[in-house]
């Protein structure tokens, strides 16, 4: 189950871990490859539920998932991507979304939540295969069975929702072993699929490209690399808008992306957050330490693979804690290359190590109040009391999900106060108001609340920087249009003053 050590500690001073080598399947063939894999998957797969049952008690983890649920029933009800729905986000995820909901239904994500669970699954079983290659059947049981360990190694409401990460993964991990085949064509589809599921997934080229040219670049695979990427990309482009597209995705971001205003803020968030991950990635971050002082520690594009995801999660500079899923993968096979040259005793102790982080972490996951989410639960039963099922209603906040609880639709396709004050970036008061807004943003918003009125309004501000003193349209509009009616949690509920009602 483990995998043994090739050499002691004294002699591994001037070693390194020893690369790429081919597919082991001596002594067998495929026969021994399918045996190891019908051994090993069950496994895996085992590790994947239980990791992931917290993430089935509740019915969603945090405001992303809701927002996919919001865009995906615009979408089924004639919406379009990049102009009736937006968001800062690639289409690939909405898409899976509207998929889910066209097939299942509308009222539970828990086929998402599955398919999260088969994401991960397909993450640890890539990892497997590439750990395999390098080191044997030993290293390839302790690459998956480390990164499932340590893949909820963070807030749960980061890691167990069936977000944009979890989906990006197993298209990171699937670019990296298609470049370690040399299947190029792959390896770039790979990527633009990362791409597509989250802007920063697109950073594993970096490990791709130099695998590319380490191989001995020829034109030709260069060509095949670049098609792959570029194919894929350019036809999400084409089945939503161009310029939708290019805007959303990469250049309308401009604001949310600036440091300026909450350093202290936001280096805190990333301080904490590396703090826990390194806390759950204990049982192989000391080993790779240990071996790094002692001898040259694993491939050259596994730590590129590293570095590519450190830079991501630092781009942006906002440091919430899902951006740091992008570390696991190459974190998991670093530590699993360490594990290789040290005694198997250390291996086992990695393990254990990592089996109890993973235990304190689920029963996190099990045992933490969702107070957020029965706040937003009950603002979504007062507006569905209150409205008809064909009203449209505005939810002015930062819990989209709100909409999707309450079953109605949204009054404008800004599905969160961020889009319109640039809040959403973890603002903690400077750079937040109208002129931070997505561009266009405020013109757009005013006309579709003058075409089509929501019928309730709710502020679900809570004094935060956003609140409707502080944002003047939005002030100006219920002070002419709404009244208060219910005051719960610190949010405030607003009914549209009929004309009738008026006279």
């Amino acid at each position: 189950m483990l995998a043994p050590p090739s050499a002691s500690l004294r002699s591994v001073r001037h070693l390194r871990v020893p690369g790429p080598r081919k597919e082991h399947v001596a002594d067998g063939g495929a026969r021994h490859s399918h045996a190891y894999w019908a051994r090993l998957l069950p496994l895996l797969a085992a590790l994947a539920c239980v990791t992931r049952l917290p993430s089935f008690r509740w019915p969603l983890w945090n405001p992303d998932e809701g927002y996919l649920a919001v865009q995906a029933q615009m979408l089924a009800h004639g919406g379009a991507l990049y102009e009736t729905v937006v968001d800062r986000k690639p289409p690939l995820v909405p898409w899976l979304y509207a998929g889910a909901f066209a097939v299942f239904g509308d009222g539970t994500l828990l086929p998402l939540k599955v398919l999260a669970v088969a994401a991960q699954l397909l993450t640890a079983a890539l990892l497997v295969s590439l750990a395999r290659r390098r080191w044997g059947d030993g290293a390839g049981r302790t690459a998956g069975v480390l990164y499932l360990l340590i893949s909820i190694g963070l807030n749960p409401e980061d890691t167990q929702a069936a977000a944009f990460e979890v989906f990006m993964l197993p298209c990171t991990a699937a670019a990296m072993w298609c470049a370690d085949r040399r299947r190029w064509g792959a390896a770039g589809t790979a990527v633009a699929c990362a791409f597509l599921a989250k802007q920063t997934g697109g950073a594993v080229l970096l490990p791709v490209g130099w695998l590319l040219w380490r191989a001995g670049t020829h034109r030709r695979d260069t060509v095949r690399l670049a098609a792959g990427l570029g194919v894929p990309v350019l036809a999400a482009a084409l089945l939503t808008t161009p310029t939708g597209f290019v805007f959303w995705t990469v250049t309308g971001s401009g604001a949310y992306a600036s440091f300026t205003g909450s350093e202290l803020h936001v280096l805190g968030r990333g301080l904490v957050n590396a703090a826990v991950l390194a806390a759950a990635c204990a049982g192989i971050v000391a080993p790779v330490v240990r071996v790094l002082r002692i001898a040259r520690t694993g491939a050259p594009e596994l730590w590129l693979w590293l570095a590519s995801s450190v830079a991501a999660v630092l781009l942006g500079f906002h440091f919430f804690g899902h951006y740091y899923l992008q570390l696991m993968p190459p974190l998991a096979l670093l530590g699993t290359a360490a594990l290789q040259i040290l005694p198997r005793e250390r291996t086992a102790r990695a393990i254990v190590v990592s089996g109890c982080a993973c235990a304190v972490f689920l029963g996190w996951g099990m045992l933490a109040p969702r107070p957020e989410l029965a706040h937003a639960t009950r603002l979504a039963e007062s507006v569905r009391d209150r409205t008809a099922p064909d009203d449209r209603v505005l939810f002015w906040g930062i819990h989209p999900e709100a909409y999707w609880l309450a079953d109605r639709a949204p009054a404008s396709r800004y599905l969160t106060a961020g889009l319109l004050t640039n809040y959403s970036g973890g603002r903690n008061g400077p750079q937040v108001g109208e002129k931070y807004a997505v561009d266009g943003a405020w013109p757009v918003f005013r006309e579709e609340l003058r075409s089509h009125p929501p019928a309730v309004v709710v502020d679900d501000s809570r004094g935060k920087p956003f609140a409707p003193d502080r944002v003047p349209a939005l002030r100006r509009m219920l002070a002419v249009g709404y009244e208060p009616v219910l005051r719960t949690g610190g949010a405030v509920v607003y009914v549209r003053v009929t004309e009738e009602a008026g006279r």
